[in-house]
């Protein structure tokens, strides 16, 4: 076994927050995140005191870092009024505090039953929002079990706007039930005329333990669906976005700080229900994860939920599964700063995936070819391979 090269020590770089608030109005057949229908009344003051004495228990993985994004995640965290996310702005910049200008984002669901005004989470810290719209079109949303219209969409974005948040997400699926090219290409149109600074541009998928996959609507065939990524990339780029990430959009300089770093493997803390942080130490990199279940969560806040060390011989395939989602591609250097492991230990897999023409590279980088980045899980599942031991 290989002794992890103790480059990047836990106090080395700045850190992400993710903060997951698990309610939503209703359960969207498609949806396998950590989601909870609201029945009643909304534990507020208690989930945010919840989240305050968890944000507390974690200090002590992150002494000295401070905090370059805050992401609040659900569920549906604009069912929480401005004050209780102020709260948890204000707790991160005082007990962590925030390198330069933070990027603060809040999804929120477009939907006219949700409490607070965009003027007040702007006024509490935040300075991006997430609309999750999905599609404009009213067939499709019923399809999707979605509470909002396309009116309300347009509202939605529109309100972010005059309430002075200038940094936009639109969440867009397309290869939807019964959809073709051109009713996707319809969608995107729609959502380039609302001028969002960015976009995540995903493609549907069943996933286990959801309604959509245990009673499968009828999907668009392969070759459909992308014939549809294709257009709507063409379309994009034609809008001046660049594709920094499989799925995601950004006007120049708009890229999501918080999702890069993820994606650059770097460390961020999770808290919250069901939420997940990574975190780098001087002997290990670990994960960790909080109680999944909202009352569970609740009456456990505070004792640091699970961490494990991530295994040396998991690393490898740990940093693909984000790094390699870049269509720009990955720093070897970085590779050996974040992991702590040498370049070395991926020869013999990125020889193998150069072969097959599922990866570029030269003395630097790894960048996925474009046949890479259409079977990118393949790409990724070869990193399983890596042997850590000479």
């Amino acid at each position: 076994m290989m002794h992890r090269k103790n480059q990047y020590r836990g106090d080395a770089r700045p850190i992400g927050v993710y903060v997951h608030l698990p309610w939503c109005v209703r359960k969207c057949p498609y949806c396998d995140f950590n989601s909870h229908v609201r029945n009643g009344r909304l534990p507020e003051e208690e989930y945010v005191e919840a989240l305050l004495r968890d944000l507390e228990s974690d200090l002590e993985l992150v002494a000295g870092r401070r905090v370059t994004s805050v992401f609040f995640g659900g569920g549906t965290p604009s069912l929480f009024s401005p004050n209780s996310i102020g709260r948890v702005i204000d707790s991160i910049a005082d007990t962590l505090g925030f390198e330069g200008s933070p990027e603060v984002t809040l999804e929120a669901n477009p939907g006219a039953v949700e409490r607070g005004s965009f003027r007040g989470y702007a006024k509490a810290g935040v300075n991006r929002i997430s609309l999750g719209v999905q599609s404009f079109s009213p067939t499709q949303l019923q399809t999707l079990g979605r509470i909002h219209s396309r009116d309300e969409a347009v509202t939605a974005a529109r309100e972010v706007r005059e309430a002075g948040i200038d940094n936009l997400n639109l969440d867009l699926m397309f290869a939807l039930p019964g959809q073709d090219p051109v009713a996707c290409l319809d969608d995107l149109q729609h959502a380039l005329a609302l001028a969002p600074t960015h976009l995540s541009h995903y493609q549907l998928t069943l996933e286990p333990g959801t309604p959509f996959y245990h009673r499968p609507p009828a999907l668009p065939d392969d070759d459909s669906a992308w014939e549809m990524q294709a257009r709507c990339h063409g379309l994009l780029e034609e809008s001046g976005f660049e594709h920094y990430e499989v799925s995601a959009w950004a006007q120049p300089g708009q890229a999501c700080v918080h999702n890069l770093n993820y994606w650059n493997f770097g460390d961020y803390l999770g808290i919250g229900a069901g939420a997940h942080g990574k975190l780098t130490t001087a002997s290990a990199v670990l994960r960790t994860e909080k109680p999944r279940l909202p009352g569970e969560f609740m009456a456990r806040a505070g004792d640091g939920g699970a961490r494990r060390a991530i295994p040396e011989h998991e690393l490898p395939f740990e940093w693909a599964l984000n790094a390699l989602r870049l269509p720009g591609g990955a720093s070897l250097a970085e590779f050996e700063v974040t992991t702590g492991l040498p370049r070395w230990v991926l020869e013999q897999v990125v020889g193998d995936l150069s072969r097959r023409g599922l990866l570029l590279t030269d003395e630097e980088r790894l960048v996925p070819s474009a046949l890479g980045l259409r079977f990118l899980n393949d790409v990724q599942a070869a990193f399983l391979d890596v042997r850590c031991t000479q």
